[in-house]
């Protein structure tokens, strides 16, 4: 780490949806390293407290229906230097749901952060990838270019995006990660890779019991994605935590692996590497895609320039961590790299 980077040990962290998907994990890696970490949210119970790490506190907290003060003074009792928020709506949920969960609720705690006493408390918003639309027609997207959402879960979270960039000029120290698609351990099973795992779950049982595995639909797989590491993400977000406060306030950062991978070809892969006999369907009536956009692919470079980070962990690395987590180890073959040659590599910035 640069030596300009202020310390992760000691440094006091809130993270706000402290108990989902991305919350746990960089609950985790936080207390990990030495920070003292609080995890906010609705759902906060003590188990889900312990599974995430030693010395790590919970309190409940939904920033949509708590008053401004209660925000306030649930944030400031734990002095953070520091407020991840890992909170927000992407499935299962219409856009006025998505709304109040990727834009409001951003808006809420940045009015909170600008009304807390003493120095700047930095703030962390992971973004999304779908801020972009459709992004550059080839190549990687980088951070120049306009924004322009063809979902509703894109136009929500570029919503919370804003509501950051305007606090950063308003004096709160606030930086967008705009995350790829993330793949690890507990994605939610309202995602693609997260039904198929639940499948091959469910798979699994099957063969246990002397019974054939059930075709799995799905909509049309015609798309390419940059998919980054649930690992790699928490990495990034410590070290835009730990980062020069003028290197990343105001800023919009992308996180992803920066290559565009066939989806068809990653279905296909975690069922080679689960050694099960699943077919996969793809069906227009099978359940709906977010999103119709044909590609994305990320730009990271400014990443590695103002955080000193690049993505470590391949998506192979990834799928193996996801399908880990699911089903038992004899589930796992060891099987040869994912070496897919249709990805389009991002191209760095000179």
């Amino acid at each position: 780490m640069p030596a300009e980077h202020r310390p992760v040990a000691g440094l006091s962290v809130v993270v706000l949806g402290g108990t989902g998907f991305l919350g746990r994990r960089l609950g985790a890696e936080f207390s990990g390293r030495g920070a003292r970490v609080r995890l906010l949210s609705r759902t906060a119970s003590p188990g889900a407290v312990r599974a995430v790490g030693p010395g790590v506190t919970a309190a409940r907290l939904d920033p949509l229906t708590a008053t401004h003060r209660e925000i306030v003074e649930a944030l400031a009792a734990s002095g953070p230097g520091l407020v991840v928020n890992a909170a927000g709506r992407a499935w299962r949920a219409d856009e006025a749901a998505m709304a109040a969960g990727n834009a409001e609720l951003v808006e809420r705690t940045v009015a909170a952060l600008a009304a807390l006493p003493g120095p700047p408390v930095r703030l962390i918003q992971l973004g999304s990838v779908h801020e972009y639309g459709a992004g550059a027609p080839d190549g990687a997207t980088g951070e120049d270019q306009p924004p322009l959402p063809v979902t509703a879960y894109g136009r929500t979270k570029l919503q919370g995006t804003q509501a950051v960039l305007d606090g950063a000029r308003q004096g709160v120290e606030g930086v967008v990660l705009r995350l790829a698609n993330v793949l690890g351990p507990g994605v939610p099973e309202g995602s693609l890779f997260g039904r198929l795992a639940a499948h091959l779950r469910e798979a699994a049982r099957s063969r246990a019991l002397g019974s054939e595995a059930a075709a799995l639909h799905l909509p049309p797989l015609r798309t390419a994605r940059d998919l980054v590491d649930l690992d790699d993400v928490a990495e990034a977000v410590v070290a835009a935590a730990t980062a020069p406060a003028a290197a990343v306030t105001g800023r919009v950062i992308n996180v992803g692996r920066g290559e565009a991978v066939p989806v068809r070809g990653l279905i296909d892969r975690m069922i080679a590497l689960s050694g099960l006999p699943v077919t996969v369907t793809e069906t227009a009536s099978g359940p709906a895609a977010r999103t119709d956009v044909p590609r994305q692919c990320l730009d990271v470079t400014l990443a590695r320039e103002l955080l000193g980070w690049r993505p470590r962990r391949g998506v192979d690395d990834s799928l193996r961590s996801l399908l880990a987590s699911v089903l038992p180890p004899e589930g796992l073959p060891q099987g040869t790299p994912l070496g897919f040659t249709a990805g389009t590599a991002a191209t760095e910035r000179n």
